[in-house]
């Protein structure tokens, strides 16, 4: 007698149920409407295309679009003098420069947030603006100024659009181990940081990762960056669906683990979202990558760990009672995700999120979910906690596991 769960027909019945799902899901829930990144004008653009026409003395300035070897090499050739005048005449272009000295950057940065905050301060005011326009001009002028505030170190900025952001807390110069948050759905300059809430947003995520860590090992030589610093999909659209800005993200991510200073060990730390574009990233990745973790995962756009093709060890977690869960985990035509990597068959390493409290929660202070973060990020393997109490996440990882160690 055949069964009917290995029957061909059936499975396709599945799938298509699944997707059946997917469409409802979509239609009843405003997702059809793709909203569109709205904001001030393009003046990342303008300045890009006023450094491609400079020069410092009667050298041409190198493309931006150079590998961040040879952008190092440029700045590496020039006085201090030189590369401060390059950072005043064109901040948003060398505050985003991966190559670029990363202390430059961060003066470069504050520099075009204090001309960013005047715009906006003008737009304010602007009568030809509506009421909404001025708004939002004043919401993006607060948001803005408290990024200039203390001794706040902003590694990427760029008011276009919606805007994007990043931000580092520690000496990344220095770092042994740096860890990169990647956030998810709605994050751009306004969601950079939020007063309520605050481990919801980057800034509040990577702020408690990093005390965490600092926690776990107070020795450790850490660092940990808000990265805020691609296009993501504007609340659960169709955009949130589809790869599309996860694989334009996906390049901008990999493009910043080859940047970084130093020889230090990388472990990316992946929210809902975020891991989408960490699962697209993951092949182009640089071996000083050493973990990815994931958390709330709509999926990576891969049916298994393996087909992630990395070296890097793949950790997953989901709270139980986070909505993710019932999102569909299919990949049909391009929409969807794939695979769920809290699935054994999935392959990689299922952690504990107790405590986390649903889809937003698993960088709260007390949780399983962020200790275990913490113990990754500082090199902590064996001490972690894994899901359901189960050993096997730490099978073959020793506490002196180094460079991509995969699987094993």
């Amino acid at each position: 007698m055949t069964s009917f769960d290995s029957s061909p027909s059936l499975n396709v019945w599945r799938a298509l149920l699944a997707l059946a799902v997917v469409f409802v899901l979509l239609s009843t829930t405003g997702w059809t409407a793709v909203q569109r990144q709205r904001g001030p004008g393009e003046p990342l653009q303008a300045a890009l295309d006023a450094w491609e026409r400079g020069r410092t003395g009667v050298r041409q300035l190198p493309s931006p679009r150079s590998s961040p070897k040879r952008l190092a090499a440029f700045f590496a050739s020039l006085t201090a003098a030189e590369q401060e005048r390059l950072a005043t005449t064109y901040p948003l272009v060398v505050g985003n420069l991966n190559g670029a000295p990363v202390s430059l950057r961060y003066r470069a940065n504050r520099l075009a947030l204090m001309r960013a905050r005047t715009v906006e301060e003008r737009r304010m005011h602007d009568s030809r603006l509506s009421s909404d326009g001025r708004r939002q001009a004043g919401r993006r002028m607060h948001r803005y100024e408290s990024m200039l505030g203390g001794d706040r170190q902003i590694l990427a900025f760029d008011p276009s659009g919606k805007g994007r952001a990043a931000e580092v807390l520690g000496d990344l110069e220095r770092a042994e181990r740096v860890s990169v948050v990647v956030p998810g759905v709605d994050t751009n300059v306004l969601t950079f940081e939020r007063t309520e809430r605050w481990y919801t947003a980057p800034v509040g995520m990577a702020e408690s990762l990093y005390s965490a860590e600092r926690a776990a090992d107070p020795d450790a030589r850490t660092a940990v960056i808000a990265w805020a610093d691609y296009t993501s999909p504007a609340g659960l659209g169709m955009d949130a669906a589809i790869g599309k800005l996860a694989e334009e993200g996906a390049v901008r991510l990999a493009a910043l683990t080859r940047a970084l200073p130093g020889t230090s060990r990388i472990s990316l730390f992946c929210h809902s979202y975020g891991s989408v574009v960490c699962g697209v990233a993951a092949r182009a990745l640089p071996a000083r990558v050493v973990d990815v973790a994931v958390a709330g995962s709509p999926g990576m756009r891969v049916g298994n760990a393996g087909q992630l093709r990395t070296d890097a060890r793949v950790w997953a977690m989901r709270d139980h009672d986070d909505w993710i869960q019932d999102v569909p985990y299919l990949a049909v035509g391009g929409l969807g995700h794939g695979a769920d990597p809290v699935e054994r068959a999935f392959g990689a390493r299922v952690l504990s999120a107790s405590g986390a409290a649903g889809h937003s929660g698993y960088f709260q202070p007390g949780t399983e979910s962020l200790d275990n973060f913490a113990e990754i990020g500082v090199g902590s393997y064996t001490t972690v906690s894994c899901a359901d109490g189960d050993a096997d996440c730490v099978n073959g990882i020793s506490e002196a596991a180094g460079s991509g160690a995969g699987q094993a």
